[in-house]
């Protein structure tokens, strides 16, 4: 069979003698088309269609084709079979490419074959009318990857350059085509090599229902493109989601466990001063070509693709291609793109997601970028044209500008030195001077080049006023600028063999990081970085803005930190665990997780003092020329919490509880974090201007639209002794003065001023000062009346938000006992819990567990050095367990330390039920918190504090605790439990030994145990009542129903600023008196609150 590929039929044919041979084929006999030859006038009769199934390979194509009896050959393809299957046609090579679901299939095409003559009878003549009289048929139009790639070559002024290189990039129009993703065909793909480990598992992390819609849509659209695809891994990594600047969503993955348990990729990075030197051969053009989404185009090993896994509130789904955030991206990008572009190293450079193509002319430079993009398409890679430059004489590349004469640093780097203004004053010359302590050392002859300003700055106290900054002094300060951006203490590479430091330091006025090797004992400077702050970020607290510092450097360093050791300095404490464990801000949280590329080794706490230079830029920042936005990377800073005061006051106060719908829009976010210590001005930030200061000028204005008013006025002059009086057009109440004989005239208020009023007496600070109910009332008596004064106060009052969520209860808290019912016996309920850390001893031990058998008392405790999950249940095993048996039942709280996967497996293996206690209420677990406390101070009179041997003491403070009569059950725990009196040292020796009868011993110990229990029960029911008794005595019990609107009370990072209870409204959606399940409005977070740690959020209609 003979098969005629023809660009120019329109349709596909098949001959009819053909088609007979083929039996099997339906065809239909109905076609209305008409076609014609190439003259436009021989008509080409059809007889029907019919659908052609043609395999080629082993792939299976069909098209639908017309048959006709007068054909050149058995079948025609034509131009609808060519668009469908992407054929390419290579008539030098005598090729044909079919495409099949990005598979390609190659045919090598037959030697001259001839073919049937058929005559065609040409048009008598061929006429064409002037162009005015020509109809517009089609008015040519660029795609958008042709756009883009218009875009791109648009500073080519040259019109023979600029015909050759758009010529050039049409060719490789699929190559910028991002309009669909696609995975790469490399020989090389992603392994996941781990230490033994067990599979490490996450909780997804909770969204809000605009956020879970999101993630829905962004996951159907990743199994769509073939990316990701479900899973049934054991491995389960948290998602979420950030919006960037675009205010699309960006998914990200929480793989902090899983890296650490990967065996780091030692395959090197190309060494940066020698890639950066091999440009500087006299190269004239230079472009830079960037991958779209470049870890998504290469794909994940199979046998690796479960440790991807990642959870979401729709099910668990593991990734096909290299997500973000594992440890050795970077290293398989290094190696993958170093193999795709092997047969380019003559005319290309790869740095990680970095592609530099040099060339010494133009036109060879055309024979580059051809073969760059060649080697590209080939392994189906993708580029972004947004991030491309091609065909430039001059380019960005590795911190540096390479050009055809030179390669010099960027002046970014050293921008923030140079930009550092003179300083002008004592105070501004001593910080300038101290902040470069850092570098004293380091600088050759640092005494003399400072010497100008250590003469004016080195005053005593009553000689200060002779500081005067000259041109000595602006000399030295230049002088010292150049040393620190100059050789040797500035380096244009860095040096692969050292790993790289970070310091960084933030104020509240901008960010600063100091990048640098420490190169034979001797620092060396890569990197100067400094950033002004903005409105929104100078109210992050401080731990958000050290991350922030952290952040903006490697935003901004990136190239140099890739690949490489990093260790952080900072002067933050609390931050040193950024990427090691779960810090409690939603903030630094989503920094950490952004940073999971980077190998940091460490980060280290440093004193402020050795973290000069840093902080000195931070104090005299530069504004960023391209600043990296906060929300590029879901890092802005949301609304001010007083705006929700803002909000809830607005809403119509009712006396009844509201319900989530009336309040749900103006619930503050559960993940916005404002400052410990806000400034003054955010105080009022939720009061109208207006309302501030109560305007009495306008009082007759009012009086005279209010009906009451109006309505007394008239009754006045019918009763003039009524008991107000109107003057210049003002209603006055006449109020009897105590002791006196006379009245006094008080304003009075009509019912459209009492809000106002009542903010400037009370919410405002100058006036108000938001305190209680009786200094607002003396304060308004004297001076205004109106009908139900009092209770009009007491109700803004006790609304207000404010108030509400920062004042102190004085009474006790709320919430009758509720004692734990006594066991029957021993062995049955267990407390747990931890007391520590303690100064580490001799043998390490730092924590103690502390095991109460809750019927008997009788104590466990165990020295250890940590409190991890592994060292607990071992413990608890070894120590309880292998010694008494299982309990029945163990309370604890929910410390990390009990809560996680291996206490609830040993509980499902050995047979125990775990109870938790509910969140920051210890009296909850009250045996073994009482014994926290007594224990601890008997350690402390032993312990030698100098040896900190507290451990040796512990067992014996146990024993002797255990053989003491306990004040609960007038027994000791040791003769509850063992049914005897514990033989201590003390005792006198025993003359006699008597030996009874196994079975009646036995008997009598069962017969003393049982009448133990009985009598021990008793006696704790009635400590019991009369505990509960003395602790509900004048205490409040209140009961909420569901639906109620809530605030709780705030347990962690709360300073003296900041309010008791949350301000973000909550939602009661269990009841189980006294412990309540409250729901947050916005986040919809669920948690287990005791109803003490509860107020009830109360509005009114005023």
């Amino acid at each position: 069979m003979k098969i005629l590929i023809d660009t120019g039929a329109q349709h596909c044919f098949i001959n009819q003698t053909c088609l007979k041979n083929l039996d099997q084929l339906i065809y239909y006999r109905n076609t209305p088309q008409q076609f014609f030859m190439a003259d436009g006038l021989n008509e080409i009769k059809t007889t029907g269609i019919v659908h052609l199934s043609i395999s080629i390979g082993d792939a299976t194509t069909s098209i639908p084709a017309f048959i006709t009896t007068n054909l050149c050959t058995d079948i025609i393809l034509g131009l609808d079979y060519l668009l469908k299957y992407d054929l390419e046609i290579y008539p030098k090579k005598k090729l044909i490419i079919f495409n099949f679901n990005n598979q390609k299939v190659m045919i090598q095409m037959g030697s001259e074959t001839s073919l049937t003559d058929h005559s065609l009878q040409l048009s008598n003549f061929i006429q064409s009318s002037p162009i005015q009289q020509l109809n517009t048929l089609i008015t040519p139009s660029f795609n958008n990857t042709q756009q883009s790639i218009l875009k791109l070559i648009n500073h080519t002024s040259d019109p023979d350059q600029h015909y050759k290189l758009q010529s050039l990039l049409f060719q490789f129009e699929s190559t910028f085509d991002i309009s669909n993703y696609k995975i790469a065909q490399t020989e090389i793909t992603h392994f996941i090599e781990t230490i033994p480990h067990t599979p490490p598992v996450s909780k997804a992390y909770p969204g809000n229902p605009t956020i879970n819609a999101e993630l829905k849509i962004m996951i159907d659209q990743l199994l769509d493109a073939g990316l990701i695809c479900t899973s049934q891994s054991p491995y389960a990594a948290p998602t979420l989601l950030v919006k960037k600047k675009d205010q699309s969503w960006r998914l990200v993955n929480d793989y902090k466990k899983l890296n650490s348990i990967t065996i780091k990729d030692n395959y090197p990075l190309p060494n940066m001063e020698i890639t950066l030197q091999s440009l500087g051969a006299g190269y004239s053009f230079f472009s830079k070509l960037d991958l779209k989404s470049g870890f998504w185009q290469f794909p994940i090993n199979p046998s690796d693709r479960a440790k991807t896994a990642f959870i979401t509130p729709f099910g668990l789904f593991e990734w096909l291609v290299l997500p973000q955030g594992l440890r050795n991206s970077p290293p398989t990008f290094q190696r993958t793109m170093s193999n795709v572009l092997s047969s380019c190293t003559d005319c290309s450079l790869i740095y990680l997601d970095d592609i530099v193509v040099f060339s010494h002319t133009y036109d060879e430079h055309l024979l580059h970028l051809n073969k760059v993009l060649n080697a590209l398409k080939l392994h189906n890679l993708t580029l972004n044209p947004e991030k491309c430059e091609l065909a430039k004489e001059k380019i960005e590349y590795l911190g540096h500008i390479i050009s055809s004469n030179i390669i010099t640093p960027l002046p970014y780097r050293i921008k923030s030195i140079i930009a550092l203004p003179e300083p002008k004053s004592l105070s501004k010359a001593n910080r300038f001077i101290g902040s470069l302590s850092w570098y004293r050392k380091f600088i050759p002859a640092f005494a003399s080049v400072a010497a100008p300003i250590h003469a004016v700055t080195n005053l005593s106290k009553l000689n200060r006023h002779k500081f005067k900054w000259g041109s000595e002094q602006s000399k030295s300060f230049y002088d010292l600028k150049n040393i620190l951006t100059s050789s040797p203490l500035f380096l244009n590479f860095p040096d692969d063999k050292h790993p790289v430091f970070l310091s960084t330091d933030a104020s509240q006025v901008g960010l600063g990081g100091i990048l640098y090797q420490e190169i034979d004992n001797e620092k060396r400077i890569l990197y100067y970085h400094s950033e002004l702050l903005n409105a929104t970020q100078k109210r992050y607290i401080p731990i958000e803005l050290e991350a922030l510092a952290i952040f903006k450097c490697f935003t901004r360093m990136k190239s140099f930190l890739l690949g490489r050791d990093i260790i952080i300095y900072t002067d933050n404490c609390p931050i040193c665990h950024m990427m090691d464990k779960k810090i409690l801000n939603r903030r630094v949280e989503k920094i950490s997780i952004l940073l999971q590329e980077f190998n940091i080794q460490k980060i280290i706490h440093v004193k402020g003092k050795y973290n000069c230079l840093p902080d000195y830029l931070s104090r005299h920042p530069i504004t960023a020329e391209d600043e990296l936005l906060d929300h590029d990377y879901g890092l802005g800073f949301k609304k001010d919490k007083s705006s929700s005061i803002q909000l809830i006051g607005a809403i119509t106060r009712s006396k009844s509880k509201i319900t989530p719908q009336q309040i749900t829009s103006s619930s503050p976010s559960q993940h916005t974090t404002s400052s410990s210590s806000p400034s003054p001005s955010n105080d009022l930030n939720y009061l109208n201007p207006d309302e501030i200061f109560f305007d009495i000028t306008k009082l007759k204005e009012y009086q005279s639209n209010d009906k009451q008013v109006q309505k007394i006025i008239d009754d006045l002059q019918k009763n003039p002794n009524m008991s107000f009086v109107y003057q210049d057009g003002i209603l006055y109440k006449l109020a009897s003065i105590p002791h006196g004989k006379t009245k006094r005239k008080l304003f009075y208020i009509p019912s459209s001023m009492i809000k106002q009023l009542l903010i400037s007496y009370h919410d405002n600070p100058l006036i108000g000062g938001h305190f209680a109910i009786r200094r607002t009332l003396e304060k308004l008596k004297h001076q205004f009346w109106w009908p139900e004064m009092k209770q009009t106060v007491i109700d803004h009052i006790k609304s207000c938000v404010p108030c509400q969520a920062f004042n102190v209860n004085r009474q006790k808290s709320a919430g009758f006992l509720h004692p734990i019912p006594p066991p029957d016996g021993p062995n049955q309920l267990l407390g747990m819990d931890f007391c520590g850390p303690f100064p580490i001893t001799p043998q390490e031990n730092k924590y103690v567990l502390c095991l109460t058998d809750y019927f008997t008392k009788f104590i466990v405790a165990v020295a250890l050095p940590s409190c991890s999950a592994g060292v607990t249940a071992e413990a608890i095993f070894k120590n309880y367990i292998c010694q008494f048996g299982v309990p029945k039942a163990i309370i604890s709280d929910q410390g990390t330390s009990f809560k996680n996967n291996l206490m609830h497996s040993l509980s499902k293996l050995i047979g125990y039920h775990h109870i938790f206690c509910t969140p920051y209420r210890p009296q909850s677990n009250g045996a073994v918190e009482r014994f926290n406390g007594t224990f601890v101070i008997q350690l402390a009179k032993l312990t030698d504090n100098e040896t900190n041997n507290w451990d040796e003491y512990l067992y014996p403070i146990v024993f002797a605790y255990n053989t003491g009569v306990h004040s609960t059950t007038n027994i000791s725990p040791y003769a509850l439990t063992f049914g005897r009196q514990a033989n201590l040292p003390t005792d006198p020796p025993v003359t006699t030994l008597t030996l009874p009868d196994p079975h009646d011993y036995f008997r009598q110990l069962v017969l003393n145990l049982k009448y133990y229990h009985q009598t021990v029960k008793e006696i704790i029911l009635k400590q019991q009542q009369k505990t509960k008794g003395r602790y509900d005595y004048h205490r409040k019990n209140p009961e909420y129903d569901l639906g109620t609107t809530v605030l709780t009370r705030v347990f962690t990072n709360r300073s003296k600023l900041d309010p008791r209870f949350s301000i973000d409204p909550k939602i009661i959606v269990e009841n189980h008196h006294p412990i309540y399940t409250v729901e947050d409005m916005d986040t919809k977070r669920i948690a287990k609150v005791h109803v003490s740690d509860i107020r009830p959020l109360l509005l009114t209609d005023n």
